[in-house]
């Protein structure tokens, strides 16, 4: 059975004490090309796990990643890309309105009274209502997150 191994902790916890891929190879007992491919992120044999935290005087458990955080962190990132995505729509949105805005008052200058009152005002309520979509959205996906 293979495990997901924590790449970025083997390699940190290695430079940390200054070995060599080389080095820790020899440590662990195991061939340089195992040390590669799991400081690469593919997944170890429970031998080769067993090797390495026996070369770094640890639980074999703790260079394994948890499958909880690790489905947390993907769904915190999933949530903060849904925000920022709501975020940049509403500034369009935005962006949009205040063009618009431009463009009707020069319409109803052009036309000497201001004919374009009610699309001006039914678009504001429109925005408004985006923007208490993007809230309730930041809202539930922080509560998400936490």
């Amino acid at each position: 059975m293979a495990y997901k191994t924590d790449a970025d902790k083997i390699k940190r916890w290695r430079e940390e004490r200054h070995w060599s891929q080389e080095h820790l190879a020899e440590l662990a007992g195991i061939g340089l090309r195992t040390i590669q491919r799991i400081e690469n992120g593919e997944q170890a044999s429970r031998d080769s796990l067993t090797a390495l935290a026996a070369a770094f005087n640890v639980e074999a458990i703790a260079l394994v990643i948890d499958p909880e955080v690790e489905a947390s962190d993907i769904v915190q990132r999933r949530n903060e890309r849904v925000r920022a995505g709501a975020r940049l729509i509403l500034w369009i949105h935005l962006a949009a309105y205040g063009l618009g805005t431009i463009i009707f008052i020069a319409i109803s200058l052009t036309v000497g009274s201001f004919i374009m009152k009610w699309p001006l005002i039914w678009w504001g309520v429109g925005l408004a209502s985006h923007a208490a979509t993007v809230i309730v959205i930041e809202l539930i996906t922080r509560y998400m997150d936490a």
